[in-house]
């Protein structure tokens, strides 16, 4: 079976990977990670403050992604497998595909505007080091063509 793994945000572009993702695991009977990031936060002297903010954020990084399992229960009926894990974004993924060898392909989304992003940045310039293919899919692409790419 294979697993799409899909990097979960508030952006655009981690919409339109999460409907590649999907389109792509009802086509071949996989299924999709979904891997929400909570960044560090940086240091408040009083740790009171200091776990407050950080439950805040991984608050908000657990709604997201269960928003978006929603979503792609709703699109494809497929049941993901959903994490949240906080710390730095690339070391945070590496460590998921290390820990999921099952994983059979990263999928990221590039913003529409500008630079793609810090991870489709990284991430393309070490595809050959990771464990499965990258999948980068543009943020501008229109429904019908995501359709199209996601089904074939």
């Amino acid at each position: 079976m294979r697993v799409y793994l899909v990097i979960m945000d508030e952006t655009d572009e981690a919409n339109v990977a999460l409907r590649f993702a999907a389109r792509r695991a009802a086509r071949t009977g996989g299924t999709v990670h979904l891997l929400a990031l909570v960044p560090r936060q940086p240091f408040v002297a009083f740790g009171g403050v200091q776990a407050t903010i950080e439950e805040e954020a991984r608050a908000r990084a657990e709604a997201l992604v269960t928003a978006a399992a929603g979503s792609l229960m709703g699109e494809a009926a497929i049941p993901p497998a959903i994490a949240v894990r906080q710390g730095d974004g690339v070391q945070v993924i590496r460590e998921y595909l290390t820990e999921h060898p099952e994983v059979s392909a990263l999928v990221l989304g590039a913003a529409s505007n500008g630079a793609p992003g810090p991870l489709v940045l990284h991430f393309s310039g070490t595809a050959g080091q990771l464990p499965c293919p990258l999948y980068v899919i543009p943020g501008a692409i229109g429904e019908a063509d995501l359709d199209r790419l996601g089904r074939s």
